[in-house]
């Protein structure tokens, strides 16, 4: 297997952080949709508790695209990779992947939480973005030391 094509599946790795958010979106959305049928009016303060487990998904994003760009793939122009690189941008990507599927899938269960909490007090919606933001906090370090990782390389 080539350096390249495991540099690749770097990037790859990175972009599966989408995968918890998917997941994180999907719980908060059906709690969200429940809380709306019943309060129309909370409609934007139910959008941003569910947007909140969204970012890992970028984050992975994020990483992925700086991946392809270091190794030349998305210039047109790709670097000749030995295997020992190759293997290092997968452990690039790992973090990221990793922790953002993790990480994506909780802060949309906190995200739920925050989402019913609201729908019973709406003053309790920013307590709630801050209940659901603290498991951001382990997905912005994943994020941090895969492109710490990366820029290394």
């Amino acid at each position: 297997m080539s350096g390249l094509v495991l540099a690749v599946m770097g990037a790859v790795i990175a972009a599966c952080a989408g995968l918890g958010s998917v997941v994180g979106v999907q719980l908060s959305g059906s709690a969200a949709a429940g809380v709306v049928a019943e309060k129309p009016d909370l409609f934007g303060k139910m959008l941003v508790l569910q947007a909140l487990p969204g970012t890992q998904g970028i984050y992975g994003f994020l990483t992925a695209v700086l991946i392809l760009n270091q190794i030349g793939l998305l210039g047109g122009n790709p670097v000749d990779l030995t295997v020992m690189q190759g293997w290092s941008y997968i452990g690039a990507g790992l973090p990221i992947g990793i922790i953002g599927i993790a990480s994506g899938i909780y802060q949309g269960k906190a995200a739920v939480s925050s989402i019913l909490m609201t729908g019973k007090d709406e003053t309790a919606f920013a307590k709630g973005i801050t209940v659901t933001a603290m498991v951001e906090t382990y997905a912005i370090l994943a994020l941090l030391a895969s492109i710490l990782i990366l820029n290394s390389l």
